[in-house]
């Protein structure tokens, strides 16, 4: 779990009231993980790295994974102030607030342009991309009257129309953000202004003003709680819009403002706090009232982007606002990520670039002996004539000698073959992602009911990455499992409580209690166990009785569950909905409520709870929360008796450390068993233990909490030091178990992608015992798997524990006969390794020289579980494989301990589940199951990637071919570089005549059905196999096109040599020809046809023939009425009938001995798809190609 809270929750101001309510003092932290989690790293791991922000983590130049050099007091979230990190601001005094000077105003703006700045900021940004360069060098060139080939304004129209589109674009994305914007800036709040409160718009609102919000208003900004309509100065926000959590979360007003009101008290003060940053959990300053300094924390403030909720009104004073409230400084979207296809494809631009360069070498060649060869009858010679002589005074036609002729030869050709780059490739391949996103959304296999989340796109450039996924790291909690806990069984005091479980004959228990004639009952209803039911009720006063009492006191007192009355379909009966940022605390506290410990309330100052149909109030004195480093939470609570008692639960690791061990070791070692029994079902645990604190040694603890809560420096060092000496010498109650369900259908999913060839890593913080429960019923471990486990504690260790294993998996491989058998789908004789590691053995790990030892080990495993891991150490595992192989990795998460992970992988998807929307917010795609997994890879993903693969290299073989018949029409004009074809039609080529076609067949076109991807996951292989586009396809095709470029030129040369046809005529009809040929080219290849695609290809073909025509009939163009002409004579037929049949039959030819002798996978689930019986055909051993490996970079 990833939910968190803040470091202390609060302690009196008046110790020796009991009865009291109380204010807290909040000190600063940073977000932790969850309290309850037992997914929590290991006590020896980086705390720096467990506890840094994702914002603070990214924005360092190096990022330390395992290391434990950083010092957890220098992370971001942890930072203490300093004079350098303050700002002042003066309460309801604006002037002297901006005095020194002045702060931001409270106006946001999410768009990236302005009127002014769009066209030169967008054309800017269009220009990254060199071919777009290319081609504008292309169009100044063509401007020189030296070098104009095509009209100027012909030239431009490619280019502008694809920075036109790409603008437009933009310039409605960016309008949408600007309305949004307005709506956002124009809203109101109530603000005290001239000694009374006004409606004010938000984007008037400024620091150092207090404002008044209504119950169910937006924060207009980040602010200080000043009071509450809650007497005791507690406020209720939701912050779903910040870090997509929908549990409510308490923030409080400090006691000493609680009381003055705007209206009739005169508010002044001063607040010193840290300058504006990223850290939404945490917040550090002072406030001085009336002479008082109080410490102020992150539950003292309110932010921007939350909602009141359950809290009739509430008051602050601005700190932060407009560009420097904490969201808009969190509103960066995650690193922009580029396709891997995308990136190979430009060593094929390059090819072709010095392709293009060659054929204009050979130009300009021949044109320097064509020129020295006829330099004597250059004056004169027929269409070239050096000379004019229409004036008295003879001079020279635009020649400017011998070699300035060559140069202008040279660029010239350049000009003229431009299109050899395909600059519609770009725009093209970026239509088709947004069409192949709107069918991922549009899946209906890959909807979650449950959450009513749709499949979400929201990285566009990398959708045929899907495709070529090879390794898959993925958390366990919220990700395979449920995140949804229940309560299954405990250990009190030695005693294992599980006697019934996973019977039926467990009651289904509800406990009811009855306020003023209404029933309050929990809103969910836990399995109780009879033999714990009957102690409670009957056996109170023996001594097992109260140590159980004292067990389920700490369940329902040791949190920060908020209960929540809502109503039933009974108006008499009203449902108690216990509200938390933590799944386990909520399990653990409805559990206590189901045996008769039912928290009813919770303020700031005390709790009450019925016990056994007896209210009891509690006065809360002080709470320690979880975090990462003690791993443990601890609550110190007055009771009814006038006894002082410190409860306290956590991790198994840290609880037994801080036991009294000369007190019942009997009981602590039986605990530790059903522990162990526990993590081997799968279960999550926790330990509970408490402590009667003497009078000396609270006033001991509160004095130090009092000194450390008001520190300026080392303040939260100073109050983990002040709660790990509270927390010791404690009296172990027991243990707790809560069972985390795995997802539907995730060890189905897991056995597809491992057929498929993917290797999936588990990354998490649990248990090893869990985790490997875990793994045996997800079905990532086998029992026919041989383990290895590495649990070092030192370097040396790690060292030698790597060597060892290393070893062991080479004799392993060397039995088996295969050294590649660990790897891939596992069968019969196959030695398969399943390497098991925990998070203090990757501390020494990472960041060492042992990081090619665990690579080659992991290398040979088709199991990596990694346990105790923090988040970084995740994004450490990634980056270990990452950076040493050229397979492409995907992570897969749901909390915001896995958002590093996430942007680390080649490709990240984000769990819309129970800990909120950090992960879903940080990914590239985001679903609602982890078994969602299998159709987005390996149908989507395998569709994607084959209709992008084919799709580049079908625009490189379109653009190619008509290039080559320039090629072919210069070398027969005396290398002039005229040409036939005519400039209107030259630049419609890539746009209109063949454009559509090409990104009809990338969105719809299917190699193979839904139902066969799915049933034979090894088609996945294709992808990791580079099936679709590769080098050798890339040559082959050229080969190809030089063949039809061949043919589409000289079967027409030749037809008409001798004829008195005119070059328009002729170019008309190169022009249909290659047209033509072109879409039959890519009808041959489709494979499924639809009513679109037929539109789009026989449609291409008569609108060129549309656009000739009328192109023809322009009198002011050249080659008016040609294609009218020619299409008059016989041969015009016969050419465009030959040049189809000579072109594409040694394509045929070859495409079907290739599929009939030497077929892929693909190839032939298609047959069986199309001549079989796919339910025949299913139980059939078909032997797929192996997976080759890639080499590493």
């Amino acid at each position: 779990m990833t939910s968190n809270r803040p470091l202390l929750i609060p302690s009196p101001r008046t110790p020796n009231t009991h009865d009291l309510p109380t204010l807290p003092v909040f000190p600063d932290s940073a977000k932790p993980s969850s309290a309850m989690d037992s997914e929590n790293p290991q006590p020896t791991l980086n705390s720096s790295s467990s506890r840094r922000s994702i914002s603070s983590a990214q924005s360092k130049p190096s990022m330390r994974y395992g290391s434990r050099g950083a010092d957890s007091e220098g992370a971001a979230s942890q930072k203490e102030m300093n004079d350098e990190d303050v700002r002042i601001i003066h309460v309801n005094d604006l002037a002297q607030t901006n005095e020194r000077f002045e702060f931001s105003g409270n106006s946001i703006r999410t768009t990236k342009y302005s009127v002014i700045t769009f066209l030169p900021r967008n054309l800017f940004e269009q220009f990254h991309r060199v071919a777009y360069l290319y081609f504008l060098v292309i169009a100044v060139l063509n401007q020189l009257p030296q070098l104009a080939v095509f009209g100027r304004g012909v030239s431009i129209l490619p280019l502008a129309f694809v920075l036109l589109v790409t603008a437009v674009k933009d310039a409605y994305e960016d309008y949408r953000r600007h309305r949004s914007d307005r709506i956002e800036n124009n809203r109101l709040a109530s603000v005290f202004v001239n000694d009374q409160f006004q409606l004010k718009k938000w984007k008037d609102v400024q620091v150092g003003e207090i404002i008044k919000i209504q119950a169910n208003e937006g924060i207009p900004c980040d602010m200080v709680l000043l009071s509450t309509s809650d007497p005791t100065g507690v406020a209720y926000v939701q912050t779903i819009n910040l870090d997509g959590e929908s549990n409510l979360k308490t923030r409080y007003a400090k006691q000493e403002t609680l009381s003055k009101l705007p209206e009739k008290d005169r508010i002044t003060g001063m607040i010193k706090c840290e300058k504006p940053n990223r850290n939404i959990y945490g917040f550090q300053a002072f406030m001085e009232v009336d002479g008082k300094r109080l410490s102020l924390g992150p539950s003292n403030i309110v932010l921007r982007g939350c909602e009141l909720k359950n809290t009739h009104w509430a008051l602050g004073v601005a700190v932060y606002a407009g560009r420097e409230t904490k969201v808009m400084l969190n509103s960066s979207g995650a690193p922009s990520k580029r396709s891997r296809l995308e990136t190979r494809m430009n060593y094929e631009i390059i090819m072709l670039s010095l392709f293009l360069v060659v054929l204009c070498s050979v130009v300009s060649l021949c044109a320097a002996v064509w020129l020295r060869r006829e330099n004597d009858n250059l004056e004169d010679i027929l269409f070239y004539r050096k000379k004019d002589y229409s004036e008295d005074e003879v001079k020279n036609y635009k020649y400017y000698g011998w070699v300035l002729e060559i140069v202008f030869t040279f660029l010239m050709s350049i000009i003229v073959f431009q299109v050899m780059i395909p600059i519609s490739l770009y725009i093209s391949m970026e239509l088709v992602r947004v069409g192949q996103a709107y069918f991922m959304i549009r899946d209906g296999q890959m909807y979650d009911e449950a959450s009513n989340a749709r499949f979400q796109c929201r990285a566009l450039n990398i959708n045929e990455d899907l495709g070529q996924i090879k390794y898959v790291f993925s958390d366990k909690t919220g990700t395979l499992t449920e995140n949804k806990m229940e309560f299954q069984c405990a250990s009190i005091w030695g005693v294992d409580y599980n006697g019934g479980r996973g019977s039926l004959e467990k009651d289904q228990l509800v406990h009811n209690v009855q306020i003023d004639g209404i029933v309050l009952r929990p809103k969910m209803n836990v399995k109780a166990d009879p033999d714990l039911l009957r102690l409670l009720r009957s056996e109170k006063d023996t001594n097992e009785g109260k140590h159980v009492h004292e067990f389920f006191l700490a369940l329902a007192a040791c949190n920060t569950i908020v209960p929540l009355v809502t109503d039933s379909s009974d108006p008499n009966v009203r449902l108690i909905d216990y509200q938390g940022e933590s799944p386990d605390e909520q399990a653990l506290v409805y559990a206590a409520a189901a045996y008769g410990f039912m928290l009813i309330e919770r303020t700031s100052g005390h709790i009450t709870i019925d016990i056994q149909g007896e209210r009891q109030r509690f006065s809360v004195l002080g709470l320690h929360e979880f975090d990462s480093d003690r791993k443990r939470m601890s609550v110190i609570l007055g009771c009814p008796d006038k006894t002082v008692k410190v409860f306290v639960k956590g991790a198994d690791t840290t609880m037994f450390s801080v036991t009294d061990r000369r007190l019942n070791l009997n009981i602590i070692r039986a605990t530790e068993a059903h522990i162990h029994a526990y993590s081997s079902l799968g279960l999550r645990t926790l330990v509970v233990g408490m402590r009667e604190l003497t009078a000396s040694e609270f006033e001991q603890w509160h004095s130090s909490f009092e000194a450390a809560s008001t520190a300026l420096y080392g303040r939260a060092a100073l109050l983990r030091k002040v709660a790990g000496n509270i927390e010791n010498n404690l009296i172990i109650l027991g243990a707790s178990g809560i069972e985390d369900k795995l997802q539907l259908g995730v060890p189905e999913a897991i056995d597809s992608l491992r057929t498929a060839g993917v290797q999936v890593w588990v990354l998490t913080g649990d248990k090893q015992e869990t985790a490997i429960s875990i793994g045996y019923s997800s079905k990532l471990l086998t029992r026919r798997m041989t383990q290895i486990l590495i649990n070092s504690s030192s370097k040396e260790s790690c060292r030698r524990s790597l060597e060892d294993a290393i070893l062991m998996s080479k004799k392993l491989t060397t039995v088996s006969g295969d050294e590649h058998s660990t790897r891939g789908s596992p069968g019969h004789g196959i030695t398969s390794l399943a390497l098991i590691i925990d998070g203090t053995s990757l501390v020494y790990i990472l960041d060492s020289e042992l990081e090619e030892k665990l690579f080659e080990l992991a290398n040979r495993c088709s199991v990596v579980l990694c346990c105790r891991v923090a988040p970084l150490q995740k994004a450490g595992i990634v980056a270990l494989v990452k950076n040493r192989t050229a397979d492409m990795t995907l992570a897969i998460g749901d909390g915001a301990n896995d958002v590093s992970m996430i942007q680390m992988a080649d490709v990240g998807v984000g769990i819309s589940g129970q800990e909120g929307r950090q992960a879903v917010m940080a990914s590239d795609f985001a679903m609602g199951q982890f078994r969602f997994l299998v159709p987005l890879l390996l149908v989507h993903g395998h569709w994607n990637y084959q209709r992008m693969g084919y799709m580049i290299l079908y625009n490189f073989y379109r653009n190619a071919v008509f290039v080559l018949i320039l090629f072919w029409y210069v070398l027969f004009t005396c290398f002039t570089l005229t040409t036939a074809i005519t400039e209107w039609s030259s630049m419609l080529y890539s746009i209109i005549y063949t454009a559509l076609p090409t990104i009809v067949v990338g969105v719809l076109d299917k190699d193979l059905s839904r139902v066969t991807l799915l049933s034979y996951p090894q088609l996945y292989g294709a992808g990791h196999r580079q099936e679709c586009y590769n080098t050798k396809l890339f040559w082959v095709t050229m080969v190809d096109t030089l063949w039809q470029s061949v043919a589409v030129f000289f079967i027409p040369l030749f037809a008409y040599w001798g004829s008195t046809i005119d070059t328009s005529s002729i170019g008309d009809l190169w022009t249909l020809s290659v047209v033509i040929l072109v879409n039959i080219h890519l009808a041959m290849d489709i494979i499924r046809w639809s009513w679109i695609t037929h539109a789009a290809i026989w449609g291409s073909i008569i609108a060129t023939w549309i656009c000739v025509i009328v192109i023809d009939a322009i009198p002011s163009l050249v080659g008016y009425w040609a294609i009218f002409d020619v299409m008059k004579t016989g041969p015009f037929w016969l050419c465009l009938l030959a040049i189809i049949i000579a072109a594409l039959t040694p394509r045929f030819f070859v495409k079907f001995l290739c599929q009939y002798y030497s077929p892929c996978d693909v190839q032939i689930a298609r047959e069986a798809e199309k001549f079989g019986n796919l339910r025949v055909s299913r139980p059939v051993q078909i032997e797929m190609n192996p997976i080759m490996e890639l080499p590493r970079r």
